[in-house]
């Protein structure tokens, strides 16, 4: 007796991976718009973004206001490079035939967890695992 293979919650087809592809690539232009606002580039390092020091005035209040967004834009700054690189690595693994595959344990991540978090790169039960451990 032939036995079929049908399409399981693990298997992500190519209309889900299209999709996700295109939902990554938006978030990508998003993320780096959302950049550009407060950072510019720096002349040493062609890659990284260094947050903007912002210029209010003279006055003690307006420091105050400067170093107060300068902070906000340092740690907002640092969020947003950690999630283009997370999403930068995911569109990697799609080129590489490796998406959906967890890093650790080499089985299939699940469609339900991509779909969830697209830029994930283990399986629920190896991440738990890091993260108990």
């Amino acid at each position: 007796m032939k036995t079929v293979k049908k399409q399981g919650d693990n298997d992500i087809d190519k209309k889900t991976l299209g999709e996700i592809k295109k939902d990554l690539l938006s978030r990508k232009t998003q993320i780096l718009g959302d950049l550009e606002e407060i950072t510019g580039k720096d002349k040493h390092d062609k890659d990284e973004h260094k947050a903007k020091f912002p210029e209010y005035g003279e006055k003690a209040d307006e420091n105050a206001q400067e170093i107060g967004e300068y902070t906000t834009n340092l740690a907002t700054e640092k969020v947003l490079e950690s999630t283009l690189r997370d999403i930068n690595n995911a569109l990697e693994r799609i080129e590489k035939g490796t998406y959906g595959i967890c890093k650790y344990c080499k089985k299939p991540i699940g469609k339900k967890r991509m779909l969830a978090r697209p830029v994930a790169s283990a399986c629920v039960e190896c991440k738990t695992r890091l993260q108990n451990s």
